[in-house]
């Protein structure tokens, strides 16, 4: 008990704390500073769902012919694919809005591979998003949009 107490105070500290990423980016590389704000970015969100009572399944899935999904969560019955954005600031509009239907196809694609590996077409899903905004000095402010976009009719699994 005194363990999960610990876990929870740290995870509240962690997602309350002002970031501070300038160090960093001084001695990394472009590809290798985008990766490391977005595998950042994921771990904020994922200790942020369970703050929000979801359980976090699985991170990075990656279907063997193409998709992938972010987080893969339960929130209660429903299964939940999660993707999640994360940006320095919101000067270009929020995060949710670099998930286009392109991005969505992708998205679906690794959810449908996920379903399979289930082999139970019963399940009930949503596709939400998390933005995460990482702002200098700042604790990080993080979002949870639910049911963000649906699987096209035209889709079986």
């Amino acid at each position: 008990m005194r363990l999960a107490r610990f876990y929870y105070r740290h995870i509240d500290r962690s997602l309350e704390r002002p970031v501070s990423l300038d160090e960093k980016r001084a001695d990394s590389e472009d590809g290798e500073w985008s990766r490391y704000v977005g595998e950042l970015g994921e771990r904020l969100a994922v200790k942020f769902l369970r703050r929000e009572g979801l359980k976090p399944l699985y991170r990075n899935f990656r279907a063997p012919q193409g998709g992938e999904v972010d987080i893969v969560c339960r929130d209660g019955e429903m299964l939940v694919f999660i993707e999640v954005k994360t940006r320095r600031s919101t000067d270009f509009g929020r995060p949710v809005r670099a998930v286009d239907r392109a991005k969505q196809r992708l998205i679906t694609r690794g959810a449908l591979a996920w379903l399979r590996e289930l082999n139970h077409p019963d399940v009930i899903f949503r596709f939400d998003v998390v933005e995460v905004v990482l702002e200098e000095g700042k604790p990080p402010a993080i979002e949870h949009l639910k049911h963000v976009f649906e699987m096209p009719e035209s889709v079986r699994y």
